[in-house]
């Protein structure tokens, strides 16, 4: 029974998002699109896939933009929008992240 106060106590403390992350998907499996949408998304922005994975709820593109840049592209397994978008430089520490759709030129 105390066991059970402590916990209760302790999630009253907290706010319930403090622990989610921004880039976290909660989208139940039955709502998800094909991976082979996923790699259209990535085929259309002009995106080299070197691997589909799922991460934190979300899928997650590894590749090469259209200029050979090494990229990694959160995506809403539901809705097929970009989450987060990120440029890995050669030094991981410095990495370019800018949550909005890239551009399509």
């Amino acid at each position: 029974m105390k066991k059970t106060l402590t916990i209760l106590g302790f999630l009253a403390v907290f706010p319930a998002g403090v622990a989610l992350a921004d880039d976290d998907c909660f989208v139940p499996m039955a709502d998800w699109q094909p991976r082979d949408a996923v790699a259209r998304l990535a085929e259309e922005n002009g995106w080299s896939v070197r691997r589909i994975k799922i991460d934190d709820g979300c899928y997650e593109i590894d590749g090469t933009d259209a200029t050979g840049r090494r990229i990694e592209v959160t995506v809403d397994p539901a809705t097929l929008e970009v989450i987060e978008f990120e440029y890995e430089d050669e030094d991981d520490d410095h990495r370019r992240r800018d949550r909005s759709t890239p551009s399509h030129d």
